[in-house]
This record gives structure tokens, C-alpha cells and sequence, in this order.
């Protein structure tokens, strides 16, 4: 029987200004809820710039609790539109203590859950370990689907997207979806065979998590150029390309490099259909990949 659930991906800019960027996260999403969607993804950090380019200690005060403003601005968007939204926040968990947040809202519930980013970076113009904490890697977080009304969301982070092992488990603790909140984009002075390089790598490797798991994946990611305010770097260009794919990878849309907005209706029978022909979960080798958490087979 075909089960039907339209989602939408924001796809947009972003500024140091709190109120200009959730304005138009927020515009987004209504226009998203306008058309039919059901379930809306922002980008990794819509609420802000991409202030992890350099290293300030001033900027943890752009870090707010699970449910301060940002977050009650988000709850109350869900609940007013009837929809799940999955949002972002910079989360101050306590003194010292900050993550990168993913957080879903279900209609007139709420907040129902979070996912702390897993894996942080560490390169020029992402100097991310020195904001944030990886996730808790405990039963009740780690890579830990979230329940909600319109199913169960595998919600991972940016940089996860390019680790198999965390959409793999996601899939083993029952994922119906994996969805990829992102901020990602080109350093200005490479040459344009090596940005195209980066921007295909990256979304074959999302499509690639979708195949090995015969799952559909959301991808949102933010769009234009946002300068090093410590004038170090030359900024990042961010190159869009959020994207809707199907259980074997198949793109269902692809945005471009400006603002957009994605909408896309997904038969949810197809991932059950899709592992049918393609079993992989029954025909894994579970126990011959013990040295999986080694670090490295010397």
C-alpha cells in the first residue's frame, strides 16, 4: 500500500543578525507548510552566521539553552502550522559545555527530541572543536533515531554525513528517513575542477548512505559567500545543492546555489520494497567486522 509524506527542505542564507536569519527561516517553512509539507529541515546553524571560520570566545554568547527564544520561536512555528520541523540551534548545555544541536518539534508537542552533532571538525575555516562537544554516545543519544508522529527520523549532522557507520546505525535501530542538516561550501581560491570535485563527492556519498540502506535522505545546506570576520581567510562560499533522494539514490530534487526551497512528496512503501530486492541488512557478515571500532588495523 503507498504511504505518501511530502517533505520540504529551506534552503537559505544566513547572518550574524539572529532576527534577520530566523525571519528567513521562518518565511520559509510557512511557504514550505503552504504548499502541502508535512515535514520541513532547515540548515546546520540557520539561525546564525557560520561563525566557526575563527576562533572568538565572545561568540559562545550566540549559544542558547535547548528551549530559550530560538527554540520557542521554532516550537510554536511547528504547532501554529501542524508539522514536524527540524531545526538548529548553537546549544548551551551548561558553563562550558556547548553542542551542535538538532532539534525536532512535532506539532502541538513541541520539542520530542534532539540529536547532538557526533562528529565535530577541526580545518581552516571550520574550526569547530573549539565551539562544540561531540554528542553523548549513550544508549539514550548517540545515533539514536527520534519518534514522531509522521515516523521515525534518523537525524544526523554535517560532517556525520560522510561516515557510513552512523547512517548504517541508524538504520539498524529502525530509521525510516536520514536527514542531514548542513553548512558546507567551497574555499574561494581552488580552482573550479576541485570545487566540483567537493560538491560531487559530497552528495555521492549522502546518495551512497540511501543505497546501503535503501532509506530516502534529506540533505539541507545553506547558500552564499560569508566573509572570516577575523580576516584570516578569504570566507567560504557556500554551495547549496541540498537535495531529496530515494531509496536507491535517485535524486527527486537537487537545488541550486541561491536560496530555494524543496518540496517533494516521497512514497514511504519504496524503502520496504527497495530491501526486498536488495537485502543487505540480512546478508551482513556481523561477525567478521569486530575491528570496526578499531581505530586503525596496523
Amino acid at each position: 500500500m503507498k504511504h505518501t509524506l511530502t517533505v520540504g527542505l529551506v534552503q537559505q542564507a544566513a547572518w550574524p543578525d539572529k532576527a534577520r536569519s530566523l525571519a528567513e527561516s521562518e518565511r520559509g517553512v510557512r511557504d514550505l507548510a503552504a504548499q502541502g509539507a508535512q515535514l520541513v529541515m532547515l540548515q546546520e546553524l540557520h539561525a546564525t552566521h557560520y561563525f566557526c571560520q575563527y576562533e572568538d570566545p565572545a561568540l559562545f554568547d550566540l549559544a542558547e539553552p535547548l528551549d530559550g527564544p530560538t527554540g520557542q520561536r521554532l516550537a510554536a512555528l511547528a504547532a501554529e502550522l501542524d508539522i514536524v520541523l527540524v531545526g538548529s540551534l548553537f546549544e548551551r548545555r551548561a558553563a562550558g559545555l556547548y553542542h551542535n544541536t538538532a532539534v525536532v518539534y512535532d506539532r502541538q508537542q513541541g520539542r520530542i527530541g534532539h540529536y547532538r552533532k557526533m562528529h565535530v571538525p577541526d580545518d581552516p575555516g571550520f574550526y569547530e572543536k573549539f565551539y562544540f562537544t561531540p554528542g553523548d554516545a549513550d544508549a539514550a543519544q548517540g545515533f539514536q533515531p527520534i519518534d514522531t508522529s509522521l515516523g521515525r527520523l534518523g537525524l544526523l549532522v554535517c560532517w556525520d554525513q560522510w561516515y557510513p557507520e552512523a547512517a548504517r546505525l541508524m538504520a539498524l535501530a529502525g530509521a525510516e528517513l536520514l536527514l542531514y542538516p548542513t553548512a558546507i561550501g567551497w574555499h574561494p581560491p581552488d580552482d573550479d575542477a576541485e570545487k566540483r570535485r567537493q560538491k560531487d563527492a559530497w552528495t555521492l556519498i549522502q546518495r551512497s548512505h540511501g543505497v546501503a540502506n535503501g532509506l530516502p535522505v534529506l540533505v539541507a545546506n545553506r547558500v552564499g559567500h560569508e566573509p572570516d570576520h577575523s580576516e584570516v581567510s578569504p570566507g567560504i562560499d557556500f554551495w547549496g545543492g541540498s537535495f531529496v533522494c530515494g531509496p536507491q539514490g535517485e535524486l527527486l530534487a537537487h537545488a541550486g546555489k541561491e536560496s530555494e526551497l524543496l518540496l517533494v512528496e516521497l512514497d514511504m512503501a519504496r524503502g520496504e520494497e527497495t530491501r526486498r530486492m536488495w537485502p543487505y541488512l540480512r546478508d551482513r557478515r556481523i561477525d567478521a567486522y569486530g575491528d570496526l571500532t578499531r581505530r586503525y588495523r596496523d
